[in-house]
């Protein structure tokens, strides 16, 4: 199912350059997906929120070597979250990336590390 996304020809002329426009947007995408590029597993995060820090646990406990990207706290950097939230669909954090597929959250990898799928994922 593909999402939908307002059409351009939907947004008043004077607010279209504001959207995806904002130069730390772009460079937060860009850093996100370089990552995910060079990297088998990815988790993005954020500081105070567990599950970003459980998520690492969990691969720590598997010996997984993954890469990870923090981006502010629950009041710092939100707009950069925000533009990978817009970017990906997912709106909570961690997200993580196996081979470049966006599985979920925490509670996806652990559902998939139970099962076994994890390691199938990764060959």
């Amino acid at each position: 199912m593909s999402r939908k996304i307002v059409e351009n020809n939907r947004i008043h002329p004077a607010v279209q350059c504001l959207i995806g426009g904002d130069p730390d947007h772009r460079k937060t995408v860009d850093e996100v997906e370089a990552a995910v590029a060079k990297n088998n597993i990815v988790v993005v995060g954020m500081k105070q929120n567990p599950f970003p820090k459980n998520a690492r646990q969990l691969l720590d406990q598997q010996g997984l070597s993954y890469q990870y990207l923090e981006y502010g706290s629950y009041f710092a950097e939100w707009k950069r979250r925000g533009a990978l939230k817009m970017w990906s669909g997912w709106q909570t954090f961690p997200m993580i990336f196996v081979k470049g597929t966006l599985i979920g959250g925490f509670t996806d990898l652990k559902k998939l590390v139970d099962s076994g799928e994890l390691k199938k994922m990764l060959g």
